[in-house]
């Protein structure tokens, strides 16, 4: 047990550290903005490239079913590399809006190879508290996800570049642990053949497809969120110069609040049931796009900044447990293709919830645009009480 807890620990914080290259350049885009002369709209449009590597990521990953022919824990450290490689090459002064594009295409492709793999290796070593260790791990990568903004508001009398630097070099500090620290898990089964009937095979299952399809809800609001956290921040701070709002670090402490919330929902599942969590999670974050409009119209710093931490809380809290509800829906010679699927299409998903609240951004009054976030978990809740009443879409951890 205590080689299991140490195991974890290093899952965990290889986890964190490859993270920290997906949203390295979103916290230093407006320094890309204006170094490299790029359109207002290239936060969109450099957030949903990375998005679509990440999901071209995946779909090869699930296709040729990677993570359960090869080690989890070398195919983990073989896209950390890369996925370092390509996100620091990005500080150099050649760059053109294509070339960053290919570049943040590049990094998201393989970190592919490190989230949904985390979370693959993370499978192979618990079956019994796996709701609490995926928990874990997604706080993990909620903050390796904020660390970029933190190091921008801690770094601004340094080059931006060296945001992006130190973010390379935490990538592949966390994959070399991985791979020396990390062997094959007890309960791997690999699965020697390329089988592509694995892709439609795990829909199949009931709870299976009600997890996900939780999952595809819930993350149509996600990094639509993390995305637009500083640009709500920002707009407030525009239409109230008296109360600005340091914009870096107070979405670190919004986006990072989530890993507390993963934590707690992972020790909530123990007692009352992933699903039901995940069910009344998904509800709070819903409520919170409802609500967004009349929490802007009064106007207040510290009723924002509340409402948003409590929003940053309850987006990412049941994250964990689609993952857990998923694992245990599926077989174990597949499970790491399973897990990487469901990634797949969930970040296909992201895409066109962050390239709709960018053309909202640009038309629309800002104070009202996030209530369209609203869509994934309403339909989200509906996947998930579709099969309530089957009496073994329960899942205690």
């Amino acid at each position: 047990m205590k080689q299991q807890n140490w195991i974890l620990t290093i899952i965990v914080f290889s986890q964190f550290c490859c993270i920290s290259i997906w949203f390295a350049g979103n916290a230093v885009m407006s320094n890309l903005i204006i170094d490299f002369e790029l359109n207002d709209n290239a936060l969109g449009h450099l957030t949903s490239v990375i998005q679509f590597g990440f999901i071209t990521g995946t779909l090869v990953f699930a296709v040729f079913t990677v993570a359960d022919r090869f080690s989890p824990s070398k195919v983990f450290f073989a896209s950390a590399l890369l996925g370092a490689l390509f996100n620091v090459l990005i500080i150099f002064d050649g760059n053109s809006f294509i070339s960053l594009l290919v570049l943040r295409f590049l990094t998201g492709f393989f970190l592919a190879g490190i989230y949904p793999v985390g979370m693959k290796i993370a499978a192979d070593y618990y079956r019994k508290g796996l709701g609490l260790s995926m928990s874990l791990l997604v706080g993990a990568l909620v903050l390796g996800t904020a660390f970029p903004h933190i190091l921008k508001a801690f770094t601004t009398d340094l080059p931006w570049r060296s945001v992006i630097i130190i973010t390379s070099l935490l990538a592949l500090l966390g994959g070399v642990s991985m791979v020396i620290l990390v062997p094959n898990g007890p309960f791997r089964k690999s699965s020697q053949e390329f089988d592509l009937s694995v892709f439609m095979r795990v829909f199949k299952n009931k709870e299976f497809r009600s997890a996900a399809f939780g999952y595809f809800g819930h993350m149509w609001e996600l990094y639509a969120f993390w995305t637009f956290v500083p640009v709500m921040l920002v707009t407030f701070n525009m239409i109230n110069p008296e109360n600005t709002l340091n914009v870096p670090l107070q979405s670190f402490i919004i986006i990072g609040i989530g890993s507390l919330a993963c934590v707690l929902g992972g020790y909530l599942s123990v007692n009352f049931g992933a699903k039901k969590i995940a069910f009344f999670t998904l509800a709070f974050s819903g409520a919170c796009c409802l609500l967004s409009p009349l929490i802007f119209l009064l106007n207040s710093h510290y009723i924002l900044i509340a409402f948003l931490l409590f929003w940053g809380m309850v987006v990412i809290a049941d994250s964990p447990l689609f993952s857990t509800l998923v694992a245990n829906n599926v077989q174990e010679e597949a499970k790491g293709t399973a897990l990487t699927i469901v990634n797949c299409i969930g970040f296909s998903i992201t895409i066109l919830s962050i390239q709709l609240l960018s053309f909202l951004h640009t038309h629309f009054d800002n104070k009202f645009i996030y209530v369209s976030l609203a869509i994934g978990p309403i339909l989200g809740l509906m996947a998930l009480r579709g099969n309530s009443k089957n009496k073994h879409s329960e899942v205690k951890l």
